[in-house]
């Protein structure tokens, strides 16, 4: 194999959900999470546009969450998008916040550097359930869709209570916006169910179904659920 294509181990630790890996082929990095692919470098079109695509809605300073770092993409698109004030990030791994700040870092241009960004090592689930603070957007990738989690309990953020939960924290006129590798029907009518507004947004992939970005509008309620 030529070197420049030689896919190397570059970091392998036990995270909070088992074990993590970073690995590198020539330029591009890829977070694989025991033994499932999650994310890598080479594109990232998706994951800007699920931040870029809510703040379009909004005008600064729009208060922005991002549930799950991964490589950095959405947190570097929001950092440059004007409508964007304060950033905060949750991110459960403690391994892919160190990573964000080494290896990943010119990847993300070193958003995590930007003074409005906070970093937050914590449960997305357990910080919207239990912080007061609200925000214009909230961005939700912590898994490959809501079909297909890194782990059973993530489910909770994709099901009637978890969207009631997000949209609690969502300011009246606010975006909530999640990441899927694929077209996920039954969480469209959830969405629904829940939000006055639903749209979605396409990504073409080099292999597969397109990556999809829901966008949901206007929470029909702000009610914040209990006893789950």
């Amino acid at each position: 194999m030529d070197a420049a294509h030689e896919t190397i181990t570059v970091d392998r630790v036990h995270g909070t959900a088992g074990e993590l890996v970073l690995r590198r082929t020539g330029p591009h990095h890829e977070i694989i999470s025991n033994g499932v692919f999650l994310m890598d470098t080479r594109d990232g079109a998706s994951e800007r546009l699920l931040v870029t695509a809510a703040l379009d809605h909004h005008t600064p300073p729009a208060a922005v969450l991002i549930g799950g770092l991964g490589v950095g993409f959405t947190l570097h698109a929001a950092a440059r998008h004007p409508a964007a004030g304060t950033i905060t990030v949750i991110e459960r791994e403690p391994a892919v916040i160190t990573w964000n700040r080494t290896h990943l870092r010119r990847h993300n241009h070193g958003a995590l550097d930007d003074p409005r960004v906070r970093v937050h090592q914590a449960d997305l689930h357990t910080w919207l359930r239990t912080t007061t603070d609200t925000y214009d957007v909230i961005c939700i990738d912590t898994d490959n869709g809501p079909d297909w989690t890194v782990t059973d309990d993530n489910a909770r953020l994709y099901r009637t209570p978890g969207l009631s939960l997000a949209a609690a924290r969502l300011t009246p006129h606010g975006t909530l916006a999640v990441w899927s590798a694929a077209p996920s029907p039954a969480f469209h009518r959830r969405l629904q169910d829940r939000f006055a507004h639903v749209t979605t947004r396409t990504v073409p992939t080099r292999h597969g179904p397109p990556d999809v970005i829901y966008l949901a509008r206007h929470p029909v309620a702000h009610t914040t659920p209990h006893n789950f």
